[in-house]
């Protein structure tokens, strides 16, 4: 019989009360599955810094379990303040696919853009169980004239290509396929449970060949990891290889909590780099300055090199109406 996580206390409020009385559904290793109801499937990016204006996540939590994962934070809204828990108890917003529907059939244009897998992996493998959002892309397909992306780690993603076909004829849409190295010993010290870079270049090249337009996200650049100007081009390289139109690239910023489980991590695994980080994000979690202009322009000159500073095509017709969603983050 489905548990819930804990009771809920009269003093939990919002989300951390309907996380609290959220059912367990399932438990598998050392990763526990929670059904959530949601209040809205749309949310409002409201810090200026990212080039969408609505995000759209499926699950709470990530079993991928990225070191550098900026998103842990966000299980403290639900009074779990354990890193770790993160990626040991996944939140699906089952009642997602609904709320989305009613919430597109009440826009009153179309335009702007929404992002799907901004905070966790939409494809993490909590979605085999749920298929949470296939469903969500399947509300996509009755649509159309939207601006849509997904952002992902996982080759799941291609289990749905035929119904992304769909969606990319009726929308202006794109996939971005996260890799953040090339060696594949690296990218399971960073991310444990991620498919490996070859797995995702070669999910890069299916997407391509189906006609889906697809970019790389060379994100986060982590200063003495990953930053090496040699593995950068040999990324560059392989994403041009593959069929990638672009790749974006970022340096690495770090929040509160999301530096309370990466400094250990650092420590464990490259001590000869705490004292670099400690002193580069000493005030602020983004790192500004020469070392970011740098990056900027060591991945500027990559992308001429290989033909991958192509601009977003331009919208087709029905992509054209500009779109303004009426609703607010709940």
């Amino acid at each position: 019989m489905a548990t819930a996580l804990h009771p809920a206390p009269a003093r939990l409020v919002g989300i951390a009360r309907l996380a609290a009385a959220s059912p367990k559904t399932r438990e598998r290793a050392s990763v526990e599955y929670f059904a959530l109801e949601s209040k809205s499937a749309l949310n409002r990016e409201s810090s200026g810094r990212m080039p969408f204006d609505w995000t759209l996540n499926p699950y709470r939590g990530c079993e991928f379990g990225c070191q550098y994962c900026y998103a842990r934070y966000t299980h403290e809204f639900m009074e779990l303040r354990d890193t770790f828990d993160f990626e040991r108890k996944i939140f699906a917003k089952t009642n997602g696919p609904a709320l989305l529907r009613g919430e597109l059939a009440k826009a009153r244009d179309r335009g702007q853009s929404i992002a799907l897998g901004t905070a966790t992996d939409p494809y993490q493998p909590a979605e085999k169980q749920f298929e949470i959002t296939r469903r969500i892309l399947e509300v996509f397909a009755g649509f159309e004239g939207l601006t849509f992306s997904i952002t992902t780690k996982s080759v799941l993603i291609l289990r749905d290509l035929e119904l992304l076909k769909t969606i990319s004829a009726r929308h202006r849409f794109s996939v971005h396929l996260t890799i953040t190295t090339t060696d594949a010993r690296l990218a399971r010290l960073l991310e444990p449970k991620a498919p490996p870079p070859a797995k995702r270049f070669e999910a890069v090249r299916q997407l391509r060949e189906a006609g889906i337009d697809v970019c790389v996200n060379a994100m986060p650049i982590l200063p003495g990891i990953n930053d090496d100007p040699r593995a950068l081009e040999e990324l560059m390289r392989r994403a041009a290889a593959a069929g990638a139109r672009t790749i974006h690239a970022n340096v690495l910023f770090l929040m509160p909590t999301a530096m309370s489980h990466f400094m250990p991590f650092l420590e464990a695994e490259f001590p000869q780099l705490v004292a670099r980080y400690r002193r580069l994000y000493a005030h602020s979690a983004y790192l500004n300055g020469e070392y970011k202009e740098g990056i900027g322009k060591l991945m500027a000159g990559l992308r001429a090199k290989y033909g991958l500073d192509a601009r977003r095509a331009e919208p087709s017709p029905k992509a054209t109406p500009q779109m303004l969603l009426p609703w607010g983050e709940r």
